[in-house]
C-alpha cells in the first residue's frame, strides 16, 4: 500500500451542513466560503478610498458582544462614521453575504433594464431558461421572481435538513452541474403566479440564471462591469457557483469585505448613478421599494412591513437581510446606511427566541444611529 507524505492541512467545515453549523464553526466558516464552494471572482479595479467623518458616540462593543456581530459600518452623506470588526474578521476579509446578495441581484436586474438587455420585467422566465418549459415556472415572469411570488411550493426551513432550501444548499455544496435547476424544475405549483408571497431562495437562483442569459456573460463579470469597478471596490468579491465553472448562486453565499458592502449601499444612496453616469433606470429604486406584498409581523425581522423587488421594506427603510445576522439598512431620504454582519447561533443550537432578541437589539441599534446622526 502506497502512503502519502504527511503534510499540515486545515480541517474545513462540512459544506453540506452550512445552514446547520454549530456556533463553533460559524465565524470561521463565514470567512472561508470560497474554500468550501465553487466560486467565481468579481474582480476589483482601482480602489476608491472612503472619506471618514466624526465618529458616532455609540456603545458598539456591548452590542457586538451581545448579538455575536462580526462587523458594523455606518455611512452618512458618503462618509464612514463608524467601523468595527469582531469575531476575528479583519478589513481585508470577505464575509458571506448570505441572502443580502438577493437584493444586489435585483440591482443588477435594473442595470440590465437600463442596458436594454431585459426589455420588460413581465418577460416569461422560460424565454431565458427554456429548460423550465412545462414546469411550474412556465408563466412566471421576472417580476414574480423579484417579488417572491412565483407560486411554487417551496420550503425555506433552515433547521429541517429535508427542506427545499437545504436540498438546494447541498446541491451546490456537492457541486453537481444542473442540480439546483433540476430541483427547481421539479417543484409543484401551489398558487397562481403573482398572487401570494413566499420567500424562496430558489426563485433568486432562477432570476440570476435568467439575468446571465439576458446579458450574455457571467454575473460576476456583469457585477464587475456595472457596479464593482465603477464604484471603486477595495477588494475582489466572489459569487458561489452551483458547480465548477457553472451558474452563479444569485441568492446566497457570495463574499465581500465590510467596506464593500458599504459601497453597495452607497450605490443605492446615489440612486444608481456613478460618476455622473446613470447605471440604474431613473425611478427603478422607487419601483423596487414600492410594496409588492405585505410582510407579516416577524420577530426575526423587526421593523419590516413589506417586500418589494428583493428588498425588505420598513418605514423610510429598504433592507437586505441574510441568514445568521447579515443586514444592510438603507434610508435614502436621510443619506444613511447601516451594515451589520454576524454569526447568530441558529436552531437547533439556539432558540428562535434568542435569535429574535439579537435581531431586535440590532434593529434598536439602527434606530439609535438614526437619532445620533440627526
Amino acid at each position: 500500500m502506497t502512503q502519502t507524505q504527511a503534510t499540515p492541512r486545515d480541517h474545513l467545515p462540512t459544506a453540506d451542513d452550512f445552514l446547520l453549523w454549530p456556533p463553533s464553526l460559524q465565524a470561521w466558516g463565514y470567512r472561508i466560503v470560497d474554500r468550501l464552494f465553487a466560486t467565481r471572482t468579481i474582480p476589483a479595479g482601482t480602489a476608491r478610498p472612503w472619506a471618514y467623518g466624526p465618529e458616532l458616540a455609540l456603545d458598539v462593543d456591548a452590542l457586538m458582544e451581545r448579538t455575536v456581530l462580526s462587523g458594523v459600518l455606518v455611512i452618512k452623506e458618503g462618509a464612514i462614521r463608524l467601523e468595527r470588526y469582531g469575531l476575528g474578521l479583519r478589513p481585508q476579509d470577505r464575509w458571506s453575504t448570505m441572502s443580502t446578495i438577493k437584493s444586489m441581484t435585483a440591482l443588477l436586474i435594473g442595470c440590465a433594464v437600463q442596458d436594454g438587455a431585459i426589455a420588460s420585467l413581465e418577460d416569461n422566465v422560460v424565454a431565458y431558461i427554456p429548460g423550465l418549459a412545462g414546469t411550474a415556472y412556465d408563466g412566471v415572469s421576472l417580476r414574480h421572481l423579484l417579488t417572491m411570488s412565483s407560486g411554487t411550493a417551496w420550503q425555506e426551513v433552515y433547521s429541517d435538513p429535508a427542506s427545499h432550501v437545504n436540498q438546494y444548499s447541498r446541491a451546490f455544496a456537492q457541486r453537481r452541474p444542473g442540480g439546483v435547476l433540476a430541483l427547481m424544475a421539479g417543484l409543484e405549483r401551489a398558487h397562481a403566479p403573482g398572487t401570494s408571497f413566499l420567500y424562496n431562495s430558489g426563485d433568486t437562483f432562477l432570476l440570476g440564471s435568467a439575468l446571465r442569459a439576458a446579458v450574455g456573460m457571467p454575473l460576476a463579470d456583469y457585477m464587475a462591469a456595472r457596479i464593482w469597478q465603477p464604484m471603486g471596490m477595495e477588494f475582489d468579491g466572489f459569487y458561489s457557483l452551483e458547480s465548477e465553472g457553472g451558474q452563479e448562486i444569485a441568492g446566497s453565499r457570495a463574499g465581500m469585505v465590510l467596506r464593500d458592502f458599504g459601497k453597495i449601499a452607497q450605490f443605492v444612496l446615489d440612486d444608481g448613478v456613478i460618476g455622473g453616469r446613470r447605471v440604474l433606470p431613473a425611478g427603478f429604486l422607487n419601483a423596487a421599494t414600492t410594496q409588492a406584498f405585505p410582510a407579516a409581523e416577524n420577530p426575526r425581522a423587526p421593523g419590516i412591513t413589506g417586500y418589494g423587488y428583493s428588498w425588505w421594506l420598513g418605514e423610510g427603510m429598504m433592507s437586505a437581510i441574510g441568514f445568521a445576522g447579515q443586514r444592510i439598512d438603507i434610508f435614502r431620504a436621510e443619506r444613511l446606511a447601516v451594515i451589520t454582519l454576524g454569526a447568530f447561533p441558529q436552531p437547533p443550537h439556539a432558540s428562535e427566541v434568542e435569535e429574535a432578541g439579537r435581531r431586535g437589539a440590532v434593529a434598536g441599534f439602527v434606530q439609535a444611529v438614526r437619532r445620533a446622526v440627526g
